[in-house]
């Protein structure tokens, strides 16, 4: 598929590269000063507006698994299957009657009329960073590439909704934490369109953003006699702002002056003002907090949310990528359940009972799923879930073939299972579905069509946003 031949209707311009927004953010607009009229002229060709119709200020919530989570083991159990392929857990009863899930995920089964899961999930890349690829921004090569072709949905979404107008909003649309950004990006659209990205463990009890709602009043008026070196070289630099571009440029920067200085943006951010039956009920780990922070970031605005379910709760790789060489694929399975089955569950619960589930999507995926018959290598090191190196462990491989999702929210029925595998667990045998198909029911639920939207590249061609597949009727709101 080539992406690249489209037609000539497109949402504007982008190139990639420099500072761009994410900078403004990070710098926090103490560099701002320095800049020179080239600095100020890159800039300007970095940023870029189009026309695009407004639409309903919908919002997604990724979870996302990296290294690709078992089906077998959690949505798709094969208790028939032989003792090669179906593992060691049992299946277990869901709320949904005829839905089983197994045992490693109790709390999930109860709420199970609360999510629709999606067993038939398939695409074509055997490899990390191809794979993700498809699943983020729908780039049909099956090769491992060192840096994205194309944007991913998160970026496209934030690039086609910040022209839109000026954002009212305090917060970033954009907001990744600990997000998936080891094989997706912004490519040509810069980074501009990044996401605001918050690091660390948010269930550490010093755990804060940095340089968001600065209560020291001698700093913010600092800052703000900062920001009118903006103002003052208006004259100088709207000379050669051919386009307009540099309106965006006020965007951005009011929104880093906002982030810094808003009491709201600190309020957002701050989980200790979630009452501690609320946090507990997420779970005081990582994961938990992090759901948790998820939540209340797109409850106050931010209508782009992705999470990464890594480190140290996954076992000793920190990731779901279950080789034998990396982890005994059970007992990580066993090691990290309680805290991954807590924590969506509490989302998904979380969702409904605040009144977001028609505006807010929630996606629970990863790159791929694992192979349904087990292997067995020597180990390559002791930690969580591994044994002693050279000690002979069970493990899964990748797997694209099929594997599962689950979808919450979005004003979607709920309670459905979507496709099927076969008695093994290889291949989907009912409504297998694409990456394509993925992307393009995100994209409808945040009123983007991608049938027939297109952003220009690099090279000025206007290219689809994503080039194959339909939004999964089952899954639309």
């Amino acid at each position: 598929m080539n992406r690249s031949n489209s037609h000539d209707r497109c949402c504007g311009p982008a190139s990639g590269g420099g500072l761009g927004r994410r900078g403004f953010l990070q710098m926090g607009l103490a560099g701002f000063s320095t800049l020179s009229l080239p600095g100020i002229l890159r800039l300007q060709s970095q940023l870029s507006a189009s026309d695009t119709q407004p639409h309903e200020k919908t919002a997604v919530i990724m979870v996302w698994k990296p290294g690709g989570c078992s089906h077998i083991d959690t949505y798709d159990p094969k208790p028939e299957a032989g003792s090669e392929y179906r593992g060691p857990f049992k299946p277990i009863a869901t709320k949904v009657p005829g839905l089983q899930f197994t045992e490693l995920l109790p709390r999930q089964a109860a709420i199970a009329d609360k999510f629709t899961v999606l067993r038939s999930m398939r695409q074509t890349a055997p490899g990390h960073p191809a794979g993700s690829m498809q699943m983020l921004s729908g780039d049909p090569d099956t090769r491992d590439k060192p840096k994205p072709k194309y944007p991913d949905w998160m970026t496209v979404t934030n690039f086609l909704r910040s022209q839109q107008g000026e954002r009212t909003n305090p917060l970033p649309r954009y907001v990744g934490i600990n997000p998936p950004l080891e094989y997706n990006g912004p490519a040509y659209l810069g980074e501009a369109y990044s996401p605001f990205t918050v690091t660390g463990d948010p269930s550490a009890p010093q755990f804060h953003v940095p340089n968001i709602g600065l209560t020291d009043s001698n700093e913010v008026q600092r800052l703000q006699r900062r920001s009118t070196l903006r103002q003052n070289l208006d004259t100088l630099s709207r000379a050669f702002d051919r386009y307009g571009e540099l309106g965006a440029l006020d965007q951005f920067e009011a929104q880093a002056m906002s982030l810094l200085t808003s009491p709201a943006t600190k309020e957002a951010f701050d989980l200790t003002k979630e009452d501690d039956k609320t946090r507990d009920r997420y779970g005081r780990n990582a994961w938990g907090q992090q759901l948790l922070l998820a939540r209340r970031l797109v409850e106050a605005g931010v209508e782009v949310m992705t999470t990464s379910l890594s480190g140290q709760l996954c076992g000793r790789v920190g990731n779901w990528d279950d080789h034998a060489v990396n982890h005994h694929v059970f007992d990580a399975l066993k090691f990290r359940a309680e805290a991954y089955d807590q924590a969506v569950t509490a989302l998904i619960e979380d969702i409904y009972e605040r009144g977001l589930d028609k505006r807010v999507l929630v996606v629970v995926t990863g790159e791929f799923g694992r192979t349904p018959k087990i292997e067995y290598s020597p180990s390559t090191g002791a930690g969580n879930a591994s044994a002693p190196a050279g000690t002979i462990q069970p493990g899964r491989d990748h797997w694209p073939r099929a594997f599962s999702n689950i979808w919450a929210g979005g004003g979607i029925r709920t309670g459905q299972v979507i496709g099927a595998t076969d008695k093994r667990g290889e291949d989907p045998i009912e409504r297998a579905c694409s990456a394509g198909d993925f992307l393009s029911t995100i994209y409808h639920h945040l009123g983007i069509d991608a049938s027939t939207t297109f952003i220009k590249d690099f090279n000025g061609r206007p290219t689809p946003v994503v080039d194959h597949g339909k939004p999964i009727p089952e899954l639309i709101g």
